[in-house]
């Protein structure tokens, strides 16, 4: 089984950036395809953005694209979730998780998540 620890969290101003970390350890995220959720207060889990095991695909939730980008480093068994032009609705806990699956955009199709990153945007 993998163990996924979230980093990078934190209190930002409307307009600025975060770069979210997730440390893989127990197996080699290689054989996963990796994504990126997140949870607002009152509100259901929702996907972010994913990224094929090899890092050549990658899809995002459409209120993101062009702001946030999501990347790996196999080799450092890491994946990450720039943000950038960060908005005061990107507030929310941010998951990360790692699935079998080739392709996946759906919380129940993840089977290994961690524990999630705080990211609150003020205005």
């Amino acid at each position: 089984q993998v163990q996924l620890v979230e980093s990078g969290g934190g209190l930002v101003q409307a307009g600025g950036s975060l770069r979210l970390s997730c440390a893989a350890s127990g197996r080699t995220i290689s054989s996963y395809t990796m994504g990126w959720f997140r949870q607002a207060p009152g509100k259901e889990r929702e996907f972010v953005a994913t990224i094929s095991r090899s890092g050549g695909s990658t899809s995002y939730v459409l209120s993101v694209k062009g702001r946030f980008t999501i990347s790996r480093d196999n080799a450092k068994n890491m994946v990450y979730l720039q943000m950038n032009s960060l908005k005061p609705e990107d507030t929310a806990v941010y998951y990360c998780a790692a699935t079998e699956s080739t392709y996946g955009i759906r919380w129940s199709q993840y089977n290994y998540w961690g524990r999630g990153t705080q990211v609150t945007v003020s205005s």
